[in-house]
């Protein structure tokens, strides 16, 4: 059985629990509960703080894990990445008083800074860093104590430098998202290789459907160029000859939009249905 590592709490948690359940994994946890086990599927599962896994796994303890790439940057830990998952999205700040005369991240080479993420800092302003504070949590409550002069943070939505007086200043340090990670040489592991096409083709469901519809021969042409699918359409003849059944992959942000087209060229019986899993 391989042993993979799913973070125990936080944003990524749910997102992460829901997409392995939904790839058929039988992954549960109580209140308490350190670990999971699905025989079936030939994998133990274990729950630990996603700032944590990427020493899991860089170390070979555990073989793979998801957290964020902001984490593993974080550690300089040697997993290897071997999928994004596309969820979790958060950009790291800098923001500084609302009131102050700072313009450009350049103006904080030779400040304070406070961080839960000092080697993300470390390597964004590189040899000349600032002074940097490393904090647990609460971060943007140190400008107001005194204790920095900034602070560079994990933003969401921003609402809690907003609240604490401040502004974010200059472009994301870094930019993160959830991915799969292995121990290097384990992403080919049977049980591994495995695990990241079930997550791929669930991935690949939820980003595309499946439109069905008919079109006369003369527009087929026409219509395929609307939905040329992921290589190619599937055509097939109707038993009136001047006809085709048309089958093709459209992206669920254009699905729609792509209705619409199929029906203003004169197409018939469009049909636009969900994809559950897939293999591409």
């Amino acid at each position: 059985m391989i042993k993979v590592a799913l973070p125990n709490k936080g944003m990524l948690f749910e997102p992460t629990m829901d997409l392995f359940r939904a790839c058929g994994y039988k992954v549960s946890k109580t209140l308490k509960s350190l670990s999971s086990a699905d025989p079936e599927n030939g994998v133990e599962f274990y729950f630990l703080r996603p700032d944590d896994i990427p020493m899991y796994v860089g170390k070979g303890i555990i073989d793979t894990g998801v957290t964020g790439i902001d984490f593993e940057a974080e550690a300089g830990s040697l997993c290897e990445k071997i999928l994004d998952l596309g969820f979790g999205a958060s950009k790291h700040c800098a923001a500084v008083p609302n009131d102050s005369a700072y313009k450009s991240l350049e103006d904080l080479r030779n400040k304070r800074i406070a961080t839960s993420f000092p080697e993300i800092v470390r390597q964004y302003f590189g040899a000349k860093s600032p002074e940097l504070i490393t904090l647990t949590g609460a971060v943007e409550i140190s400008v107001s104590l005194g204790v920095a002069d900034a602070v560079v943070d994990v933003v969401e939505t921003g609402s809690t430098l907003k609240q604490a007086g401040l502004r974010i200043l200059g472009e994301p340090l870094f930019r993160s998202q959830a991915a799969l990670f292995a121990h290097p040489g384990r992403g080919t592991l049977p049980e591994v290789s495995t695990l990241r096409k079930r997550l791929e083709g669930k991935l690949v469901a939820m980003a595309w459907m499946m439109v069905e519809y008919d079109v006369p021969s003369s527009l087929l042409e026409i219509a395929c160029t609307i939905t040329p699918g992921l290589s190619s359409p599937t055509v097939s003849p109707l038993h009136d000859k001047n006809w085709f059944a048309v089958k093709a992959m459209v992206r669920k942000s254009e699905a729609n939009l792509t209705m619409d087209k199929l029906a203003d060229l004169g197409c018939k019986g469009i049909l636009l249905t969900s994809i559950e899993t897939a293999r591409i």
